[in-house]
């Protein structure tokens, strides 16, 4: 991408980051920073929008390899970070949806969703995408049994295997028993293990902040073991709202029975940016840090329309199993060591461009630039064309200390259903402290497609202004959902909420949650869970959202304790004092 030149007059700052050492660390954010597939899968409706849902990451040899919805193959990366694509030599079947990826003996094995007959493949060279059959086909399943949907290889550690698998607002998940010795054929009928109670479990009700009363969906399934323990892993209670969530039930033995985790969900993100945390996997990487992965929800084109998002996980003390999705969609260090809390690898680099003025080149009807600061993937900016030199330009309203930035495209009215060579995204990113001086921060000229583009600036930098240039979209429209930018203010963090009150409703599932207003405040962290030192829970509320917030995803049987913190531009708050909540 050719641009003019511009005058290099804005001097970089020369910052402190969370910590020392972070000097050449390199950091990430969510939703992955990944070339999200076109899918056809709404091809006759004329919808087009990107495919990014239901991941398995694994590790193999050293490396990561992740799996999702519809991708047409899978990608490759060395650090968690930089992700390639690997087209498979084979596809024998149509496109997998929510595939079952597990490592053993060596060997990467792959099998799809389906209702039908289909075969399990795999590799040992998964870098290059060669795949052959291992079997040709698992025999039907019962009449009765549905499936397998949603499924889940799981190889235990005395060489045992077992599929779970499962997705529906009427059956259970199911767990079967597999015979290595007859290539993972069935060896047993197949099990019901779990089921869905909204009854007693908020977070398991249907709807935008469980507030649908239809049945819930139970899909999803994952098993983790972990000192000896089985964690059979559940989503619910659906991937079209922002309270998509992970569960688990445990049990000492691969098939059960389980017990329900009092403190579920296990990973849960209703606020912020990225909301949704659901159907994801469990996995280790290199250095035995867990993670869990999930399914945010972004749904301007269809329900379906999603992106995948990646939280530090792990098991505390007590055995409880958790996903930190605290700044959730904030940037942070990927580790290059075992942790010893998640919170180590949370940058400190705050949102700066929430609500900020914005200007741009051009408007298209009703979608000004303002809707790129507000922190919703559902609202947009278009420029009136898609043509090189469009802009768009943040006033942050005072100088700050510029971070990382985060462009995110919308599909409006794209037209595209296959992801080609033609499919890829060029801009550059310009800051100014003044308006009429710019420097070059960024600069993302290859032909690689980056829908939700993460950048992490090589060095500090001090500005007021920041501008995105554009340079290419395959899209019809420039659609830019939001443009936020990262890093921190030179004043002093805010102050912790005052009159922090949880009042327990009738229906045990649901609480009212209130605080008086911080001044200067950009939004709070409501944090919540079954002991005063295990606030798992996190549900990010942005200061112009309407009081109480009411969480409607408590168990009925829990005592639970609450506590809240303040964010803006500088920094983040002492927690405020725990309130129990028998």
């Amino acid at each position: 991408m050719s641009h003019r030149t511009l005058p290099l007059l804005l001097a970089a700052a020369v910052a402190s980051c969370a910590k020392p050492s972070s000097h050449g660390i390199r950091t990430y954010a969510n939703p992955l920073d990944i070339g999200y597939k076109y899918n056809f899968e709404q091809l006759n409706q004329g919808i087009s929008y990107r495919s990014g849902a239901d991941p398995v990451i694994v590790t193999f040899h050293g490396d990561y390899y992740l799996f999702e919805t519809l991708a047409g193959g899978w990608w490759h990366s060395k650090d968690l970070l930089h992700w390639s694509f690997v087209k498979p030599d084979k596809w024998p079947f149509e496109g997998v949806v929510a595939p079952a990826v597990a490592v053993a003996n060596d060997t990467l094995f792959l099998l799809q969703s389906t209702f039908q007959q289909r075969p399990i493949l795999a590799t040992t060279t998964p870098w290059n995408g060669h795949l052959f059959f291992y079997n040709r086909w698992l025999p039907p399943l019962p009449d009765s049994m549905p499936g397998p949907w949603d499924p889940d290889l799981f190889h235990d550690d005395d060489a045992r295997w077992f599929l779970y698998y499962g997705s529906s607002n009427y059956y259970p998940l199911f767990g079967v028993p597999l015979d290595p010795a007859r290539h993972l054929a069935y060896a047993g009928p197949p099990k019901p293990l779990i089921r869905l109670h909204p009854d007693q479990h908020g977070w398991e009700r249907f709807g935008l902040d469980h507030t649908d009363p239809r049945t819930p969906f139970i899909e999803g399934a994952w098993m983790t073991r972990h000192d000896g323990r089985y964690y059979l892993q559940y989503a619910a209670p659906g991937t079209e709202y922002n309270v998509y969530a992970n569960g688990t039930y445990v049990g000492d033995h691969p098939l059960g029975p389980f017990t329900y985790a009092p403190y579920n969900p296990v990973s849960y993100k209703p606020g912020g940016f990225m909301t949704g945390a659901g159907h994801g996997n469990t996995f280790q990487d290199d250095f035995g840090n867990f993670w869990n992965t999930g399914t945010a929800w972004v749904a301007v084109n269809w329900n379906f329309e999603r992106r995948i998002v990646m939280f530090p996980a792990g098991f505390d003390a007590d055995g409880d199993m958790y996903a930190d999705t605290r700044f959730g969609d904030f940037p942070h260090y990927l580790p290059t060591k075992k942790w010893q809390s998640p919170d180590e690898l949370f940058t400190g680099w705050m949102l700066l461009s929430y609500r900020k003025k914005a200007t741009a080149s051009s408007t298209q009807d009703t979608f000004p630039p303002s809707n790129v600061t507000d922190e919703n993937p559902r609202t947009f900016w278009v420029a009136q064309n898609n043509t090189p030199g469009q802009w768009l330009e943040l006033d942050l309203g005072r100088p700050d200390t510029l971070r990382a930035l985060q462009v995110n495209y919308t599909d409006y009215r794209s037209h595209i259903f296959v992801s080609d060579s033609t499919v890829y995204t060029q801009f550059r990113v310009v800051a100014s402290l003044d308006g009429r001086h710019w420097r070059n921060i960024a600069d993302l000229d290859r032909h690689r497609d980056r829908p939700n583009a993460y950048v992490e600036l090589p060095a500090p930098v001090v500005a007021r202004y920041v501008r995105y240039e554009h340079g290419y979209v395959a899209a019809h429209n420039l659609a830019i959902s939001d443009f936020r930018v990262f890093g921190n203010g030179d004043g002093p963090p805010p102050g912790t909420p005052a009159d922090f009150t949880v009042h327990r409703l009738a229906d045990r599932r649901d609480a009212d949650v209130t605080w008086t207003p911080v001044p200067g405040a950009v939004g709070y962290n409501v944090r919540w869970g079954i002991a005063p030192d295990q606030l798992h829970q996190t549900y990010q509320v942005f200061y112009d959202r309407p009081a109480p917030l009411h969480v409607r995803s408590l168990n009925v049987a829990p005592t639970y304790f609450f506590a809240i913190e303040t964010f803006n531009e500088n920094g983040v708050s002492k927690l405020s004092r725990v309130v129990r909540v028998p």
